[in-house]
């Protein structure tokens, strides 16, 4: 799947390069600039107008895409509009851009309506890099579930991709010798993999032992938050790979 273009749009300057710089390490996504104010989110949004105004461009500049902007960072509380408005004049112009508020607000009103206008995701500030990252691999996901299917679907397909928006429930406390941000290194690794995987695959790919990586992704399976099915064809010990199923 082609890189995910990122515009963040955030008033305070902080914190918008905060956010421009946490986009730059994550793989698959790429910053396609940082807008202050609605108008300038707008400006930068609209057809022929994409990169104009004062928005800022990335640093160099990405190349012109036909599917333009992917996802917007986007915060409430801007200096000439509210988010929700802002969000309104997108879907007025017709583009499919997904956005993610990134906000302070916790009004439950606030969050309601973000929710009804079709938000995928909704980011408290202060937040951490860890949760940043959590909230976009997991959008990463959805649109990697959605793009790999044909013109029609089906309803476990659907169940599927939106299922990649939510995050792993765990079950009580977890097995001695199981820790939660190793178990959450695996989730988010798993989500990203386009095909099954085995133990020994993960345990190369995230620097783990083949015994631990196995511990994790049998915790997992018992959850019922990843499908485990035989590989055929391989010699010795049957072995099993792994699919994210929520």
């Amino acid at each position: 799947m082609a890189e995910l273009r990122v515009l963040v749009v955030e008033d305070d300057p902080i914190a918008a390069d905060a956010h421009a710089e946490y986009v730059r390490p994550l793989e698959g996504f790429a910053l396609a600039g940082v807008a202050r104010t609605g108008a300038e989110a707008m400006t930068f949004l609209s057809p022929g107008g994409r990169g104009a105004g004062e928005a800022r461009l990335a640093d160099p500049p990405l190349p012109a895409s036909p599917a333009g902007v992917d996802l917007i960072l986007l915060d409430m509380n801007l200096p000439d509009a509210h988010g929700l408005d802002v969000i309104r004049r997108i879907r007025g112009l017709g583009l499919p851009t997904d956005v993610i508020a990134i906000t302070a607000v916790r009004d439950l009103q606030v969050v309601r309506s973000a929710i009804s206008s079709g938000i995928v995701q909704y980011l408290i500030k202060p937040f951490t890099f860890s949760a940043f990252s959590d909230k976009l691999t997991s959008y990463q996901g959805f649109r990697r579930n959605l793009t790999g299917q044909a013109s029609s679907t089906t309803q476990s397909e659907v169940d599927h991709a939106f299922a990649a928006l939510r995050p792993a429930a765990f079950q009580g406390a977890l097995p001695k010798g199981l820790s939660e941000e190793t178990l959450r290194t695996v989730i988010r690794h798993l989500k990203l993999l386009p095909e099954p995987t085995s133990a020994l695959e993960i345990a190369d790919s995230l620097a783990l032992s083949r015994v631990t990586a196995r511990r994790y992704l049998e915790y997992l399976a018992e959850q019922e938050s990843v499908r485990r099915t035989p590989r055929y064809g391989t010699r010795g010990r049957p072995e099993f790979e792994y699919s994210w199923a929520r």
